[in-house]
């Protein structure tokens, strides 16, 4: 992705509805361009084009979640890719920097077999041969896209990998990383169950919020990777639980 793209991300973002000739004379390129911008943007389920105008994909589906810091949760994507060997098998939960992790992996042709509860992560690399994706079986949440329940927790047991890659929706002191889905939140805690690590992957920014239902992943070894605007009073309480802290761009 340009940096073209990377700023058609930060206007829609922000502004959530914008004329397509708004676009184009703002950034500085014809109409017929910034159309063919926005129709790959649209392609990767970014934004949305209609009549003339071009919005962000549902805030609520991983897609339109995948807008929103862009760039900061591609580098940290990356980060997280380097902790993954040619020809290994690993698990990934649902979520934005999940999801962007996964398609490194395939843009990398790494020969990755990806075990996972997310529908959504499966259709985002469909058309890479160099990544194999495992779906976990369960209930379909369908905003998230993904595989909850039981069954998740019962398919994973079939499996042991080295790593499990999750996001998270906050942090809270002394207790660790949230979620806002209990539903999510057990399925995390069951994939965890067949994982020697648990590798969480979210913007610094979402410790200044927090989900209803602690992870719990106090059992696990846990390492943080995250962006370079990590106060260092939220690094210290990481690592105060234990925790590795993995700095993309670092």
């Amino acid at each position: 992705m340009g940096k073209r793209d990377t700023v058609i991300l930060e206007i829609v973002t922000s502004e959530k509805r914008v004329e397509v000739t708004d676009l184009a004379e703002r950034l500085g390129v014809s109409s017929v361009t910034m159309r063919k911008d926005l129709d790959e943007l649209q392609a990767r389920g970014l934004v949305i084009r209609e009549h003339g105008c071009a919005m962000l994909a549902n805030p609520s589906d991983v897609g339109g979640r995948l807008a929103y810091h862009y760039e900061k949760k591609r580098s940290i994507a990356r980060r997280a890719s380097e902790l993954v060997d040619d020809g290994s098998t690993i698990m990934v939960e649902s979520g934005s920097c999940c999801a962007l992790l996964v398609r490194e992996l395939a843009d990398a042709h790494k020969n990755v077999t990806v075990i996972s509860n997310s529908a959504f992560i499966a259709g985002y690399v469909r058309d890479s041969a160099s990544v194999e994706v495992t779906l976990l079986g369960g209930s379909y949440q369908r905003d998230s896209q993904v595989m909850v329940g039981p069954l998740v927790r019962t398919c994973a047991q079939e499996f042991f990998v080295d790593r499990l890659f999750v996001g998270t929706d906050g942090w809270i002191d002394g207790v660790g990383f949230t979620n806002a889905d209990q539903m999510r939140a057990d399925a995390v805690r069951s994939m965890a169950q067949a994982a020697s690590e648990v590798v969480v992957l979210t913007e610094s920014e979402k410790f200044a919020h927090h989900g209803a239902v602690p992870l719990r992943l106090c059992d696990a070894a846990v390492t943080l990777v995250t962006d370079a605007d990590i106060k260092p009073a939220w690094r210290k309480s990481v690592e105060a639980m234990g925790y590795g802290v993995i700095v993309a761009g670092s």
